[in-house]
């Protein structure tokens, strides 16, 4: 018998249902929640671990602080160049190549510094230590730590000299170093010093200038002052002596623009203050602040010189005193002048209208031109008035007779100078 049967039904596996759900959190809750736990992780080790509690916040503060630090203000606690001149040259430690150095040249712990025989760097550093590298000089930047607690800044002189001079530090865990071979000079705060090094006489000097400072080399521990000198003899012991103090300059003043008909014929006149063990003096003047490019050099028995030859433009001028024994002193600190060449059909008004004395300063009260500059005893007048009259107060002065000298130039290049006799009391 036949039956009938209607298709097949396809075949369908059996589907087990399985239901999701879920919840949508926020970044902020899931934030919210980290923080009231680590608070509450704080809470218990400060409670039963104070000691570890105390670790863990500072690395909290720390990762918090580093994260938003400013790359600007770390940008600012690089040491950087204030003055270079002729040939001077840096190796970074992260470089196989030394390239020539620039203002937007900046130095940390690891680079090389070199100059030539015509070249000189000044060196600043966060703090306000400056670090001025002599010519024919290789040094290596040791440290360059500087914090709003305290500061600590170091080079190490492979051969040459380095000058240093620090500021007046608020905290006295502040230090400046300078190293050479195996010893290390520690300048204190508002000081200065001279540090040299040379390998073929296995010597090396430290210098103070100002202040204070003391030598460390193993167990030894040397102490210097003012004008007081170090001398590290290899295998020998570290030696103290005085040192001759260089005179201090009085003709030309610092800043003081000079005014003559012709700068190359006329005779500038250069003075300064006897040393009482000085016996010779050597008179040096630069076109460059750091002494790189001696135009003149004289040796003078007397404390003063006349000295023709100059062109118009800026110098610098030093003395170091010479004793009987040839010892010779530092370099006194420069000054600054002006050689300027006096326009004939230019000149400009400068009338001196007054003085007044205030204990040990001098008001000069006058009138000049609108627009025109003045210096005061090498000091710039500030305020001038629309209509050219002034008032200005010089820096205190020494008792005794003084010439207090006003120098002007307008804006058409003319130029005056006005010389005023005064007497400060005692």
């Amino acid at each position: 018998m036949t039956t009938s049967q209607g298709p097949l039904e396809p075949y369908r596996p059996k589907i087990h249902r399985v239901e999701l759900r879920w919840h949508a959190v926020t970044y902020k809750t899931v934030a919210a929640y980290a923080a009231v736990g680590t608070v509450i992780v704080l809470a218990l080790l400060s409670l039963f671990l104070p000691g570890l509690y105390s670790s863990a916040v500072r690395k909290v503060s720390n990762v918090f602080s580093d994260s938003n630090a400013d790359p600007a203000a770390a940008a600012q606690k690089l040491a950087r160049f204030v003055n270079l001149d002729g040939r001077v040259q840096v190796k970074k430690v992260s470089s196989v190549q030394w390239v020539n150095a620039d203002y937007r040249t900046t130095l940390d712990r690891g680079d090389l510094v070199q100059t030539g025989s015509d070249g000189a760097a000044r060196i600043t550093f966060a703090d306000g230590t400056f670090y001025t590298v002599k010519s024919d000089t290789l040094v290596t930047v040791e440290e360059n730590n500087v914090t709003k607690e305290s500061s600590n800044t170091a080079v190490r002189i492979n051969v040459g000299a380095v000058d240093l001079r620090t500021p007046n530090w608020s905290s006295s865990n502040s230090q400046a170093s300078v190293s050479v071979e195996d010893a290390t000079a520690h300048v204190h705060s508002n000081s200065s010093a001279s540090v040299k090094n040379d390998p073929s006489k296995k010597e090396s000097e430290v210098t103070v200038t100002s202040g204070s400072a003391e030598v460390k080399r193993g167990n030894e521990r040397v102490a210097l002052l003012n004008w007081e000198k170090a001398t590290i003899p290899e295998g020998q012991p570290i030696q103290r002596t005085n040192v001759l103090a260089p005179p201090d300059l009085i003709d030309p003043m610092n800043l003081a623009p000079l005014i003559v008909e012709t700068p190359k014929t006329a005779a500038v006149h250069f003075e300064w203050k006897p040393v009482p063990e000085a016996v010779s003096y050597t008179l040096r003047i630069s076109t460059t602040a750091m002494f790189s490019n001696v135009v003149a050099e004289r040796k003078i028995a007397t404390t003063s010189a006349d000295v023709t030859g100059l062109d118009a433009g800026d110098y610098f001028w030093s003395v170091s005193a010479v004793d009987a024994k040839k010892r010779i002193s530092e370099p006194s600190s420069p000054f600054k002048f002006e050689l300027v060449a006096q326009g004939k059909t230019q000149e400009m008004v400068l009338e001196i209208e007054g003085t007044q004395i205030h204990g040990r300063m001098v008001e000069i009260i006058g009138r000049t031109e609108p627009g025109a500059a003045l210096i005061v005893n090498g000091q710039a007048v500030p305020n001038i008035a629309p209509d050219g009259k002034f008032r200005h107060f010089t820096e205190p002065l020494q008792p005794g007779q003084q010439t207090i000298v006003i120098t002007g130039q307008n804006r058409r290049g003319g130029t005056a100078i006005q010389r005023v006799p005064i007497v400060i009391p005692k």
